[in-house]
């Protein structure tokens, strides 16, 4: 069975084929100063048409998202309660949902309807989840409070959790380590997690941001680096 995973964030694309869970490519296009306006669509047409899949599994780390507990059902405020936290252009975003039970919330995310269309115009099936729950379904939460660190290029997202519930979760652009290092400090204060008492996991890039690691190191007393993606076993696709 030929299984296409896509990831799309800010600024990219990250695509893996894979057969019967072996990985049989993987590539990832980075929107540059250089880079033609649709480039990454551009990239997201040339890669559906490259063979014929049976499946196509896609996980958005846009972020345009709003965390819900689980059961609310206004669906039609989903682009409102998004538009809070991120600009939201109705006519070309499509509205999606991604439900977590292991931890009781839910995901209002958008992804963007040209995206969309050229998907489902395979006329395959196609799973679409949300990079956050995705990310969550795979956390073992064990300590009282903890914060969940997963590392893009030039982005991250990051759980804060206490006592198996999710107290913060938040979705941002990395332009510089310092400053994110800061807002994560920042929130800690906020939330009324110690440095001491907070146990800190950190996943994805780790290798690209490895200078935020090193810095955060200075300051938090319990960290551990989970894992570091490695090509053709990328965290997030699998």
């Amino acid at each position: 069975m030929n299984v296409l995973n896509l990831l799309f964030t800010k600024d990219g694309l990250i695509y893996q084929i894979t057969k019967n869970k072996s990985v049989l490519e993987e590539k990832s296009y980075f929107v540059d100063e250089e880079s033609p306006k649709n480039f990454i669509s551009g990239k997201l047409e040339d890669v559906l048409l490259k063979q014929r899949y049976d499946e196509v599994s896609v996980i958005s780390a846009l972020n345009h998202f709003t965390l819900m507990p689980e059961g609310f059902e206004d669906h039609d405020s989903g682009y409102d309660l998004i538009a809070f936290n991120a600009p939201v252009d109705k006519d070309n975003e499509e509205l999606m949902l991604s439900v977590n039970k292991k931890f009781k919330v839910q995901f209002y995310y958008t992804f963007p309807k040209e995206f969309y269309q050229k998907i489902k115009d395979l006329s395959i099936p196609v799973r679409f989840n949300f990079s956050g729950e995705k990310f969550l379904n795979s956390i073992n939460n064990k300590n009282n409070k903890e914060i969940h660190i997963n590392l893009y290029h030039n982005q991250c997202e990051f759980f804060a959790i206490s006592n198996k519930k999710i107290i913060l979760y938040n979705n941002l652009d990395v332009n510089s380590e310092v400053d994110f290092l800061y807002f994560v400090m920042f929130t800690l204060s906020k939330i009324g997690f110690g440095i001491n008492e907070t146990n800190f996991y950190v996943y994805g890039e780790t290798t690209e941001n490895e200078t935020f690691i090193s810095e955060l190191q200075k300051f938090v007393k319990n960290l551990k680096v989970v894992f570091d993606n490695i090509p053709n076993k990328n965290f997030i696709l699998n």
